[in-house]
């Protein structure tokens, strides 16, 4: 058996019909805007990108040591690094020129509401190393030496000439 529409909602069912698919987007979209937006303003992301923002020399060191640790005939290692200046951030800015010549360049910001403005960074650029000083046992042995001046010039894009590797006890 079939089912009717009531007598009062056959006009109803005639524009629902015609419009279903209008509705449908309509819904839909009401759905999307309830929904909590994942873009934004919240704390976790504004550390995140604090974090991320900076470089920690400290940590990066740390983690060199326990790789080179693990490189055959090394024993425990000591890394020091130097660097030329800290990270910074590129940010974005407005040129505008008139036609005489002249012109402007302003840092471009955005505002976060009760009168707070953020710069808008296009990117962060890391510190360029200077140097870097590997104290380990095995540092004597030519063959150690040479593993340790490959591995610290591929994590930092030094050259040989400027890492150093010496023997410890």
């Amino acid at each position: 058996m079939r089912w009717k529409w009531p007598e009062g909602l056959q006009t109803w069912k005639g524009a629902l019909g015609k419009y279903g698919y209008v509705l449908l987007v309509m819904a839909v979209g009401a759905v999307l805007l309830l929904l909590p937006a994942g873009g934004g303003d919240g704390p976790g992301e504004e550390t995140a990108q604090a974090e991320g923002a900076s470089f920690d020399l400290d940590a990066f060191e740390t983690k060199l040591e326990r790789a080179l640790s693990q490189v055959e005939g090394a024993g425990e290692v000591q890394v020091v690094l130097a660097l030329d200046g800290g990270s910074r951030q590129v940010l974005a800015r407005n040129q505008e020129r008139d036609t005489s010549g002249g012109g402007s360049n302003t840092v471009v910001t955005v505002g976060k509401g009760s009168g707070q403005q953020d710069i808008v960074p296009i990117q962060t650029v890391a510190p360029q190393f200077r140097g870097a000083l590997v104290v380990c046992p095995g540092g004597g042995d030519p063959h150690v030496r040479l593993e340790l001046i490959q591995a610290v010039g591929a994590l930092t894009g030094l050259g040989a000439d400027r890492i150093s590797v010496c023997q410890g006890g």
